[in-house]
């Protein structure tokens, strides 16, 4: 008779925080640790499970201290992003609230298709105790708990009744982890009871285990659809979206580009992308340039490149205005490539793009020198129609567009601005210069507030040594989630965040008054009158520098463009977390693309002014393309 196989006999939790520090990602021969560290809150549902196994065994798997459960999954989405997706952070909660609080920001990372491992605590699993505190009790599902949640912003969900089902709960969770085309938030439902519950667990399962990130070869039947079209296009546009970044395509991109003198535009997720790209028309849609506006409205063929074309790309499918525009998606996710009835070229980004460009250059393609100049000349007066709109008026608060521009000019190679909700991400998406090597991580899948200071510290944590990381945000997401500053300080991570002041969510106060006519309904921060039905009073003053010092940040607070450079060059020195408190223009505004975007307007009114607004609006719609 054989001999058993070595086993270990462990607790479901430790056998999981063993199992991790074991797991090596590998992309182009690059080698690091797949789950390199994990954030935690601890209650009752993990702090005897998972809280004790770290403490036990987990001394290859930094822990990180949270301030609230759905900022540790934004600053595992930001430490993703920042590592090109080949590495993640785990989360750990407690059971019901701990583990819902998490729920958004596992939508955020899905929506965006990035990697998060979440480890959400459930109730009793043999339901001994009864019902507990914080369980639900479902009338006809009994086995269903509040982590059920989680099922439709999950790309895997399991949960762990027993804990031998770990054996194949966590390879497949590493699998969704490292496959370009399914990742996203990985949940893992883990009951309280059955954490602590041991199991002889086979050596083997611990072994070091390497999860090759595989780029997709594109078929060659497929690169020689997209190659005939592209021969056809006279007047191609091309969008590049995150997966040229995730597939490291950057500099094919630009070569193609500027091979062939393809104009090129990029999405919030591709933003910097393609800034050596001779035909760069900055940011696409709704929110970009109007350069990228202008030439999408006569492209003949949009050739889309790793992007999922949300509609602020598209501008609601109404940015193309040629009735036989063509389409061609390259993406590793086939459900991406086919939108819009693209042909599809299923495969990564940049082995797809070096095998079109092979096809292209056998036949000598070459867009014309008029559609060239035409693209550089559009670019020029929309850089000209910019730089006017923004211009400081001396006396006045700042624009968001001129504080945008001062912190580009202070950004050099390295650094990364970090945005996501309301206008920053816009602002930047149009305006910034990454010429000069800075990075843009914007998140505006889910256009989340409260992402952005998270992100920024898993920024830090994936580039403790490499440039200043600014994270740009108003003052509504502000007030939504500063607490992450206290963990920046608590570990000494240096992120420098410039909150506009604007009394407001201005963005959609701004977006309400061109749907709706109503110059503001519960969308500024002001006093409520006596007798009013909303807070229409004076503006609120709220001294978010304090605010910000007391959370362990040093602060500086700039009324003027010399005050925001002074404090953007002291700042460079300071350790720790900072805070630029930026006066801005309470409804100020620069101009935008003048790309339509689809929102549900009011189909009857009584209101005047917004009958108005609505038909102004609905003129937008007769360009928008029929579903396909």
């Amino acid at each position: 008779m054989s001999k058993p196989a070595q086993s270990f006999e462990l607790t479901a939790a430790q056998a999981t925080v063993l199992y991790l520090q074991r797991q090596i990602s590998a992309f182009d021969g690059r080698r690091r640790r797949l789950v390199a560290g994990m954030f935690g809150i601890f209650g009752h549902g993990n702090v005897a499970g998972m809280g004790q196994a770290l403490d036990e065994y987990g001394e290859a798997l930094p822990f990180y201290q949270p301030k609230n459960e759905q900022a540790m999954v934004h600053a595992a989405i930001g430490y993703a992003k920042a590592t090109n997706r080949t590495s993640v952070l785990a989360c750990t909660a407690s059971i019901g609230p701990g583990s819902t609080n998490m729920l958004t920001g596992a939508a955020t990372a899905t929506v965006n298709r990035i990697p998060v491992l979440l480890f959400a605590s459930d109730t009793f699993a043999h339901r001994r105790p009864g019902n507990v505190l914080q369980q639900l009790e479902h009338p006809i599902e009994a086995e269903v708990s509040v982590n059920d949640c989680f099922r439709p912003v999950s790309r895997f969900f399991d949960r762990i009744s027993r804990p031998e089902q770990l054996l194949t709960a966590l390879p497949e969770a590493m699998r969704v982890l490292t496959d370009p085309a399914e990742t996203g938030a990985v949940v893992i439902a883990f009951p309280q009871d059955v954490q602590g519950e041991a199991f002889a667990y086979p050596a083997a399962f611990f072994e070091e285990r390497t999860w090759t990130i595989r780029r997709r070869v594109p078929h060659e039947d497929d690169i020689a659809e997209a190659a005939a079209l592209l021969l056809k296009a006279r007047r191609p546009l091309v969008i590049a979206g995150g997966g040229v970044r995730y597939s490291q395509a950057e500099a094919a991109l630009v070569a193609f580009c500027n091979g062939f003198g393809i104009p090129v535009a990029e999405t919030f997720a591709g933003k910097g992308t393609a800034r050596d790209a001779e035909l760069l028309l900055g940011g696409a849609g709704v929110t970009g340039t109007g350069a990228a506006g202008r030439i999408a409205e006569g492209a003949d063929l949009v050739l889309c490149i790793g992007t999922r074309l949300q509609d602020f790309a598209t501008g609601s499918r109404s940015g193309f205005h040629d009735p036989a525009v063509r389409f061609v998606g390259i993406n590793v996710n086939a459900a991406d490539a086919h939108k819009l009835g693209a042909a599809a070229v299923v495969g990564d980004a940049r082995l797809s793009l070096e095998a079109l460009a092979g096809r292209l250059k056998a036949e000598g393609y070459a867009t014309s020198p008029a559609y060239r100049q035409e693209a550089r000349a559009a670019v020029s007066a929309w850089k000209d129609r910019y730089a006017a709109d923004i211009l400081h008026k001396q006396g006045q608060p700042m624009n968001q567009g001129t504080i945008t521009r001062l912190v580009n000019e202070a950004a050099g190679a390295g650094d990364v601005v970090v945005a996501a909700a309301g206008t920053p991400p816009g602002e930047i998406l149009k305006a910034w210069d990454n010429g000069a090597g800075s990075d843009c991580f914007l998140e505006f899948g889910f256009s989340c507030m409260g992402h952005e200071i998270p992100a920024g510290l898993g920024v830090r944590i994936a580039r403790p040594d490499q440039g200043e990381v600014y994270v740009v945000i108003g003052d509504g997401t502000y007030l939504l989630s500063p607490t992450e500053l206290v963990t920046a300080a608590q570990e000494g991570l240096k992120v420098t965040v410039v909150v506009i002041e604007n009394y407001g969510y201005q963005c959609i106060r701004d977006l309400q008054e061109g749907t709706t006519g109503t110059e503001n309904f519960g969308n500024e921060f002001r006093r409520r009158s006596a007798g009013e039905r909303q807070p229409n009073g004076a503006y609120l003053e709220v001294d978010y520098a304090a605010n910000a010092r007391s959370m362990g940040a040093t602060t500086f607070s700039a009324d003027t463009p010399e005050d925001l450079q002074a404090a953007l060059a002291q700042a460079r020195s300071v350790a720790g977390p900072v805070v630029i408190v930026a006066k801005a223009e309470k409804r100020g505004r620069s101009i935008g693309s003048d790309v339509w975007w689809d929102v549900g307007v009011a189909a009857t009114t009584k209101a005047e002014q917004t009958r108005e607004a609505v038909s102004r609006f609905l003129a937008g719609r007769k360009h928008q393309r029929a579903l396909v």
